[in-house]
């Protein structure tokens, strides 16, 4: 008996595809036995060091052979090929089993990190298990002799939400196999699990492909999702060697586990294999935050439970704990693996790594793992005892079990706590009474087998078999099973060997149990020799073939990839008939292919050259996909009046904050009463494995699950208030101390109008009052450095849909605040109401950041609505769950994805809005400061004083101005103009304001008045409507240059939808800008000084070639300028 820690090993693969195509980058290396890990977000950092037994590099350095087996490229490269890593670890592996010791091999990491192809291979580039295989069987023919000889023996079993199913038999008991306790070794073993005896490694081949098309059926029967299942493959390995006192048997123990990832093994074994494929995604990706069920599943209970295995066997090892308590019992796969976790056993694991700087958190997570596993300490015996010692062991053991169970004394070894209830004992009592009568016949099958020869248990084996395949012609059409795990596709092959061939749950051809699967589902016709005609059995048969629904009959070409029910996917293929493919397919179609081409024609396909964000988005709609549909006929099923649909919804919107980006969400809806629900993605893969949990109780015969409490049926969920749509407010004005106020478009998730929210805007104190238009500033820039206050006031609100008339709330964020602001609840039992609940905003010193959330950045105020659990139209439950779904298809046959339609506004409206009246507002002061500057030039006509004209010219050219105050006598100041002064009247006019001169202020108003009259008939500028400008509008300013041409408008209006006026200008970077908008006022001013300049300077006197003055003029509504 000895101690030895964990063997652990780490490798990296090279970069997929999908890597190369996002360019990613490199954040692993290796040097000796040290691997270094780089986070990508630091680059300053130093990377993180872990030291292992081996650090194997297969990410580069490799050429491929004629053969394809893969080697170094040189033997300066640190390539680590297949055999070398057999070599390292699997070659001790068959040495132990064969010194009679029990070995272990994990092979551990993130999801498509490698695993497989380490453990497995790809082609001839074969892993450690069919290298193992091979040499251990080698190896019983090169040591056969007449004092020893060999068994070997398989078993398969499948551990699925903790429950037990053996794999070499179609036969699924209803809850599956008992896991029992050893009452003298205390080892945990499945009871009536199958071990099979096998004479060379093509029978282990052909067991686990037994196995695995065994499991492939009922994965898909059953609606379990194949990356959440865990499969343990044991060998048992025996010798039996003649000596001088008597056969001594040895014994060996090979499990592979297969834990919940992508890479699968199709054969293989090796000693005492642990082989743990783990899927080492962080904890986020497997819980369910925030999810009311999370705790009823057992989905994630083995991972879970094996994490806690490793960490407390790390501490006792290490001794930093005591007294640690190792929770083997917590689940059924830890029971199941105790021997090789910190018990009698030899272990090996392996890292595998991602190299790609998206994978970092992941991997990193990897790391750790293993540098907590070569932490733990087995303790390590040579299973080897005499035969007849073993014999009678077993005799006296079941000699003794019996008299237990006899006398009844078996119940002083009952495990009572204090606190339990009589029915909770006599529970714990039947269960020791069913284990030690299990392990009675267990004994006694033992002392059987020692009485039969091993080459009659081969040929027992043999004959038992009834899974043979028949010899078929590979030739003939078949259909091929598809599955999300590429190891159990094209496991499944219906060979079209009739002229019409039936499919349905019972009484068919092709049996296909699962959901929406009908009783006469489909028909496959024979038209001639080559080709093959589907037909649905009955109207309503759920068929899609190439992505689409199949309501009539189609003829097969081959690759054609169809969809029966919920979930059996399979491709049609013919190889005497392979003209009829597209050209554009790929060579071997994948589950994959068929989920995106099922994607795109649902409307979801995002095209290719896809961005980072946009090809993890796709990549989570297709794994959603299954999912919903399996949840949806589940919910027609068990008639749950729900229905799910999976949503892009914006970041920006869910969060109420500026954001890019969209987030997939699932959104569940009531049909009897509307309301909904909308679930992030993590909390619906939750969901759904209880709600198929509960759906197999109910196949089990539970048909009190129908009748549960609605608390615990895990398609009833509270009602909670539903996100309605966002306003969004742009701040523009803000930035050029203006108000802004409208009615801005609430906007739900695709993109539709659900009504309306009158926003205002305004500059004020920090007290509230409303500061003036004469405060407006030429550059925000004029802002810096300055306390500034603004009012945000919500008037009212109206929404489009009477159904959210039990109330709304409306809530919003303002820059980098952690809370929202929120209305109460307003439009009870109505659909329009007045908020008016204003609210001020001060900064103490205005800075950069805010300044650039003004110009760039908006207010989403989210709008919420409640909802009620209301009893439904009594008439809606007549309908099953299909019905209404039926009646809905009917009423909306728009697709997924929305279109645009003419009578929605874009979420942009509101910014263009407050850009323009802005423009407008700048416009009227620069319009008045030209005809300022154009008078200057006509006095120089009278006097020609050159430096009173440049003075006068720059005092105006460098003033912002100041909008003068509306006359007392001004009748309608509603029609009043907006007038600016400029220069050295400028400075009198705010002179004489602060002194408040009664003579000088009437002298002004009067001077306004003549002003305004002068300016109303000869301006070209209209005040800006607050409403969609018209075309009459646009007609005016045609030729102006803050309005596209005529060609221009034209062209934004080819698609028929009428375009926003300064839609073109607001998409014109700052240096293509119209002078009127630049930010360079300094610039602005000085373009003014050097026109008036060249025109009173270069050229005062200038001919049209007929000897006549020539005239400066703007082409329309413009000033003329002569200059004599």
């Amino acid at each position: 008996m000895s101690e030895e820690s964990i063997k652990v090993a780490v490798r990296v693969r090279p970069f997929n595809q999908r890597e190369k195509d996002r360019n990613a980058k490199l954040i692993i290396k290796m040097h000796g036995q040290s691997t270094f890990i780089t986070d990508p977000r630091s680059s300053g950092e130093e990377p993180k060091q872990f030291s292992f037994d081996y650090s194997y590099w297969s990410h580069d350095g490799f050429i491929e052979l004629p053969s394809g087996i893969l080697e170094s490229k040189d033997n300066s490269s640190a390539y680590a090929s297949q055999q070398k890593v057999f070599n390292d670890l699997g070659r001790d592996v068959i040495k132990n089993a064969f010194d009679g010791f029990n070995c272990s091999l994990f092979a551990y990491g993130q999801t498509g990190s490698g695993k497989s192809y380490s453990m497995v291979g790809y082609g001839v580039n074969r892993g450690i298990i069919p290298i193992a295989c091979d040499e251990l069987f080698h190896q019983i023919q090169s040591t056969k002799s007449s004092s020893v000889r060999y068994e070997v023996s398989l078993s398969m079993m499948e551990i699925y939400n903790e429950q037990v199913r053996d794999l070499l038999t179609q036969d699924f008991p209803k809850g599956g196999l008992a896991v029992r306790q050893h009452p003298t070794s205390g080892n945990f073993y499945p009871q009536g699990l199958r071990i099979v005896p096998v004479g060379n490694y093509t029978d282990i081949e052909r067991r686990i492909s037994e196995g695995t098309q065994n499991r492939t059926i009922a994965a898909t029967n059953m609606n379990a999702t194949s990356s959440r299942a865990h499969t343990v493959v044991t060998i048992y390995f025996d010798q039996f060697i003649n000596g001088t006192h008597g056969e001594t048997k040895k014994t060996s123990a090979i499990n592979l586990v297969d834990l919940a990832g992508k890479g699968r093994f199709q054969l293989g074994i090796s000693s005492e294999y642990a082989l743990l494929f783990q899927g080492s995604e962080r904890a986020a990706s497997t819980g369910a935050t925030g999810d009311r069920l999370k705790e009823s599943t057992n989905i994630n209970k083995s991972l879970s439970t094996l994490g806690n295995v490793i960490s407390a066997l790390a501490d006792i090892s290490s001794g930093s704990k005591r007294k640690v308590v190792v929770p083997y019992r917590d689940s059924t796969l830890t029971k199941l693996l105790q021997n090789a976790l910190g018990g009698n056993s030899k272990t090996v694991m392996i890292a595998a790594l991602s190299p790609a700087d998206v994978n970092y958190d992941e991997t990193l997570s990897t790391l750790r793992f293993a540098d907590r596993v070569k932490r733990i300490k087995n303790t390590v015996v040579v299973n080897e005892n005499p035969l007849e010692k073993l014999i009678r062991e077993l005799k006296e053991e079941n000699d003794r079990l019996k008299l237990l169970i006899d006398t009844g004394k078996f119940n002083l070894q009952l495990d009572i706590q204090p606190g339990m209830s009589t029915q909770d004992i006599e529970l714990m009592r039947r269960d020791v009474e069913e284990g030690i009568l299990s392990q009675i016949q267990v004994n006694q099958q033992l002392l059987q087998d020692s009485k039969t020869t091993w080459d009659l248990k081969l040929k027992q084996a043999q004959s038992d078999d009834k899974n043979t395949p028949l010899l078929v012609d590979k030739k003939l059409p078949c259909l091929a099973n598809l599955n999300e795990d590429p190891m159990l596709s094209y496991v499944i092959c219906h060979y079209l060997t009739t002229d019409e061939i039936t499919i349905g749950s019972r009484n068919a051809t092709i049996c296909l149990n699962g959901l929406s699967v009908l009783e006469h589902h489909a028909i496959i016709r024979k038209l001639d020799a080559n080709n093959y005609q589907l037909i649905p059995a009955v109207p309503g048969a759920k068929i899609k073939v190439n992505g689409y629904n199949l309501n009539g009959s189609t003829q097969l070409k081959h690759k054609d990839r169809i969809l029966f029910g919920a979930n059996h996917v399979y491709v049609y293929l013919n190889v005497l008939n392979e003209t009829n493919e597209s050209k554009e397919l790929p060579a071997v179609i994948t589950w994959e292919f068929a989920q995106k081409e099922i994607a795109k024609a649902k409307g979801y396909s995002l095209g290719n050259n896809l961005t980072t964000e946009q090809e993890e988005l796709q990549e989570k709609i297709l794994s959603l996909l299954p999912l919903l549909s399996e949840v949806n006929a589940i919910s027609e099923e068990l008639n749950k009046y729900r229905t799910f649909e999976i949503v892009l919804m914006p970041i920006s919107s869910w969060d109420g904050t500026v954001g890019k980006g969209s987030k997939v969400m699932i959104k569940m809806r009531n049909l009897l009463n509307q309301n909904a629900w909308y679930w992030d993605d993590v909390k619906f893969v939750n969901r759904s494995f209880i709600i198929k949990e509960h759906y197999q109780r109910f196949l089990d015969g539970e048909e009190e699950i129908l009748y549960i409490a609605k608390e615990d049926d895990p398609f009833w969920e509270p009602v909670e208030d539903v996100l309605l749509g966002t306003a969004n407010v742009f701040l523009q004005s803000l930035a050029y101390s203006l108000d802004f106020s409208d009615e801005i478009c609430i906007v739900d998730y695709k993109g539709l109008e659900q009504g309306r929210l009158s926003i205002n805007l305004c500059p004020c104190s920090s007290s509230g009052k409303v500061i003036n238009e004469e405060q407006f500033v030429d550059q925000p820039e004029e802002l810096l450095d300055k306390p500034f206050s603004f009012k945000i006031t919500m008037r009212f609100i109206e929404i489009n849909d009477e159904r959210y008339n039990k109330g709304i709330r409306v809530r919003y964020k303002v820059f980098n605040e952690l809370e929202f602001t929120e209305t109460n609840v307003i439009c009870r039992n109505t659909v329009c109401a007045n908020i008016k609940q204003s609210r001020i905003i001060t900064i103490p010193n205005m800075d950069h950041n805010w300044l650039d959330f003004f110009e760039n950045g908006c207010i989403i105020f989210q709008v919420f609505a409640l909802q009620e659990e209301s009893k439904p139209d009594t008439r809606l439950f007549k309908m099953t769950t299909r019905d209404l779904k039926k009646i809905e298809q009917k009423q909306d046959s728009t697709n997924i994805i929305p279109v645009n339609h003419p009578s929605s506004i874009s979420p942009g409206d509101s910014k263009l809005k407050s850009e323009l009246t802005l423009l407008h507002r700048k416009y009227a002061r620069l319009e008045q400061k030209e005809k300022r500057i154009q008078q200057l030039c006509r006095e120089w006509e009278n006097n020609h004083d050159y430096q009173k004209f440049y003075k006068n010219l720059s005092a105006v050219a460098f003033s912002s101005g100041t909008k003068m105050k509306i006359a007392a006598n001004v009748a309608n100041k509603e029609n009043s103009m907006d007038i600016y002064i400029f220069g050295n009247e400028e400075r009198e006019y705010v002179k004489d304001m602060e002194h408040g001169n009664a003579e000088k202020l009437k002298y002004w108003d009067e001077y306004y008045r003549k002003l305004a009259s002068k300016q109303r008939r000869g301006s070209s500028l209209q005040r800006v409507p607050m409403k969609r400008p018209s075309s009459t509008h646009l007609d005016g300013l045609e030729n102006h240059a803050l309005y596209p041409s005529s060609q221009a408008r034209s062209d934004l209006n080819q698609d028929g939808q009428q375009t926003r006026v300064n839609s073109s200008i607001a998409q014109l970077p700052n240096d293509k800008m119209p002078p009127v908008i630049r930010k360079d006022s300094r610039r602005e001013a000085d373009n003014d000084i050097e026109i008036a300049k060249s025109r009173t300077m270069s050229n005062p006197m200038r001919t049209d070639g007929t000897g006549k003055k020539s005239t400066l003029s703007s082409e329309r509504n413009s000033t003329s300028c002569t200059i004599s």
